[in-house]
């Protein structure tokens, strides 16, 4: 069997640089926890657990002396929470994430109302719209949504998209807001990381050659789901987090299989798959 690759898949350099920092910190005999998953990707998880770094739902129940913060990002009081509690800060938070923090704040300031489009219990968005005044903000991801405000009322309005998500899918609920409010402005906020994945997930569905397409990550992963939702679109695809999910029934008749992986995925899990889809044994 034959395995084309994406030309464009894996770790995104935020993602990276957090999943380095925090095994580094490991390395060196720190300890703490994680607030949250470190990336939505199980198999990260696992190996942070083993490196001593569990994960955390709240900030009372990290044992420090350090907590640490997921590349998702987090709400400003939480600095102030963990300061309180007398915890160490790792905060590996994405630079493209504290760039639309950034952004949040001047778009207030130029007296903007807030549209986060996106999933309001999405970690990334909580951490942008935790601390912010009810009336500043809406957080909108079906057409519904906005067809229920009236956005003429507004004098500004800055559409702030979450990073992970695929922009073309929103575009009719974007364009109705603009239509209701001419003085409407979008941040470019898609993470170009995420783009790319995209692109070449798209890409690699179209491939004449490709049959299957398997898009490899974490079952709680957003833009993960979004390559399989884009693959989907042109081949018979699978989200799957390794081989354990691959069943046997999906690769009858198939010649060759596309493979991609979300943007917490480490390298080692597509490496596993295409080894297991190219064995001779199998």
């Amino acid at each position: 069997m034959r395995v084309k690759r994406a030309s464009k898949y894996g770790f995104c350099a935020g993602v990276r640089v957090a999943d380095l920092k925090v095994r580094r910190f490991a390395a060196d005999g720190g300890c703490g926890a994680i607030l949250g998953a470190l990336v939505h990707n199980e198999r990260v998880v696992r190996e942070l657990e083993g490196l001593g770094l569990k994960s955390v739902d709240s900030l009372d129940s990290a044992e420090g002396p350090t907590v640490i913060f997921s590349a998702h990002g987090v709400p400003p009081s939480v600095h102030g929470r963990a300061r309180e509690l007398g915890l160490n800060i790792l905060d590996t938070t994405c630079t493209f994430v504290i760039d639309i923090h950034d952004e949040v704040e001047r778009a207030l300031s130029d007296g903007c109302h807030l549209v986060f489009v996106g999933d309001p219990d999405h970690r990334e968005v909580v951490g942008y719209t935790h601390d912010l005044e009810p009336d500043t903000y809406h957080i909108v991801s079906k057409m519904d949504d906005v067809r229920e405000i009236d956005w003429g009322r507004y004098p500004k309005v800055k559409i702030i998209y979450q990073t992970t998500l695929n922009a073309d899918d929103f575009e009719d609920l974007v364009r109705l807001i603009e239509r209701q409010n001419p003085h409407t402005v979008r941040a470019d906020t898609i993470c170009y990381a995420t783009k790319e994945n995209q692109d070449a997930a798209r890409e690699l569905a179209a491939d004449l050659e490709v049959d299957l397409v398997l898009v490899i990550g974490g079952k709680d992963s957003a833009n993960t789901r979004h390559l399989w939702e884009i693959a989907a679109q042109s081949k018979p695809a699978h989200l799957i987090q390794g081989v354990e999910d691959i069943l046997p029934e999906w690769l009858e008749g198939v010649g060759c299989v596309g493979l991609t992986t979300g943007a917490s995925t480490p390298d080692s899990a597509i490496d596993e798959v295409e080894d297991f889809l190219t064995a001779s044994e199998r």
